[in-house]
């Protein structure tokens, strides 16, 4: 089955480099990627290397708080942070807590073997669900920790199939894992080292929150006595759906779509007609209940404004981070696409967040909310005690290193 899945990889190479010409993003990652060991010669052979790898962005901010937490208990270790797809790369290539970053190149047991030879990790960190077989087996005899890992039951490791690279976990010296269903899956293949520490996304969103950036133009625009909306991370068919649900709500609305490319801001534009933009704000004198934030890089500490936040991306493949709006205390609303992710889950259960299908659901939602303030208050404290119960997995993660 290893011969097999070389096989599988080259051909992904192979179709990738075909494809490139035509998709920037595939272009932009294999010029990354053949960068790569250029980069790596500028390691000092003598230094120790904490290795953290993420997917992408969404994988660096769930691995941030622990390589934060390494750099502080490990001084002496320098980090090098990789990634595989453009979207962490570009958004992070700057990133000043990492002495080296670069892309991860493909799978084979050739650049495995040499990537794993010039580093020379003393520590291997694997964030939420990386799984490279080449890579795991060139580590083998290292320090190498999955982090923040979830599985289910339908993943290949546990048919008949996927049991070749089930064996290969054993080159894992520990796996902190989110939940019970996680540890009790991996049980049942043979493995017992196991911590359920949960998600370090929530150290990263407490972390987020207790150092929130202030904005001075949007608190003046959240100014007065109407309740604020945040749609963070929208795309068009939640902002359709939001644009017809707020029509006859006394309320203040702020958009920060998940794509600020100007044709997208246009088409917000033409939904939301009076609407003003965050760059024009500071300068703006005309009267509006309705901004939309045509930059990025600061959702995350809008949410200490709104009253009620809406997580985009449920009318697509699936939400957004809502963890950055439970842990300001905010009662969330998203679209039906949300099984994926246990957060939203377990919100749910708890009242504290609340899935639509369509705006009539929307509408009643927010007004029942607005419209309750013994429910609205007992939604936000949910959320808000949420987060706050589940921090924690950093720590367990550096005391299992230092012990």
């Amino acid at each position: 089955m290893r011969f097999l899945y070389n096989i599988f990889i080259y051909l992904y190479i192979g179709i990738l480099h075909l494809i490139c010409p035509f998709n920037k993003k595939i272009k932009t990652m294999l010029k990354g990627q053949k960068e790569c060991f250029d980069k790596l010669k500028n390691i000092n052979q003598n230094d120790k290397i904490a290795w953290f790898h993420c997917a992408s962005l969404g994988e660096f901010e769930q691995g941030r708080p622990l390589l934060e937490e390494v750099k502080k208990h490990f001084p002496n270790h320098k980090i090098l942070l990789s990634f595989y797809s453009p979207s962490g790369y570009e958004a992070k290539k700057n990133y000043s807590l990492a002495d080296y970053i670069v892309y991860l190149p493909n799978d084979t047991r050739k650049n495995a073997k040499k990537f794993v030879e010039i580093v020379n990790p003393d520590l291997v960190f694997f964030i939420k669900y990386e799984f490279w077989y080449n890579y795991i087996s060139a580590l083998k005899g290292k320090r190498l920790f999955q982090v923040s890992l979830i599985l289910r039951e339908n993943q290949y490791f546990f048919t008949w199939y996927g049991k070749w690279f089930a064996k290969q976990l054993k080159n894992f010296e520990h796996f902190f894992v989110q939940n019970q269903q996680t540890a009790t899956l991996l049980n049942k293949i043979g493995y017992k080292n196991i911590t359920i520490s949960g998600d370090t996304r929530f150290d990263r969103v407490m972390t987020i929150a207790n150092n929130a950036k202030s904005f001075p133009d949007i608190e003046n625009f959240c100014k007065g006595d109407k309740k604020i909306i945040l749609a963070g991370s929208s795309w068009l068919a939640d902002e359709k759906i939001i644009e017809k649900a707020i029509n006859d709500l006394d309320i203040k609305l702020i958009i920060a779509p998940h794509i600020v490319e100007q044709s997208h801001i246009n088409e917000i534009q033409e939904l939301f007609l009076k609407s003003i933009l965050y760059s024009e704000l500071a300068e703006n004198k005309k009267e509006s209940n309705i901004l939309i934030i045509n930059c990025i890089g600061i959702l995350s500490n809008l949410y200490q404004y709104c009253d009620i936040a809406y997580i985009g991306g449920g009318f697509g493949v699936g939400i957004h981070n809502t963890l950055e709006a439970a842990t300001f205390g905010k009662p969330i609303c998203f679209g039906p696409n949300y099984h994926k992710f246990q957060e939203a889950i377990d919100l749910i259960d708890l009242n504290a967040a609340y899935s639509i299908n369509n705006e009539e659901e929307l509408k009643a939602v927010l007004s029942s909310l607005l419209g309750d303030k013994e429910k609205y208050e007992e939604s936000a404290k949910a959320s808000k005690n949420y987060v706050q119960e589940k921090v924690g997995a950093c720590k367990k993660i550096i005391e299992h290193l230092k012990n």
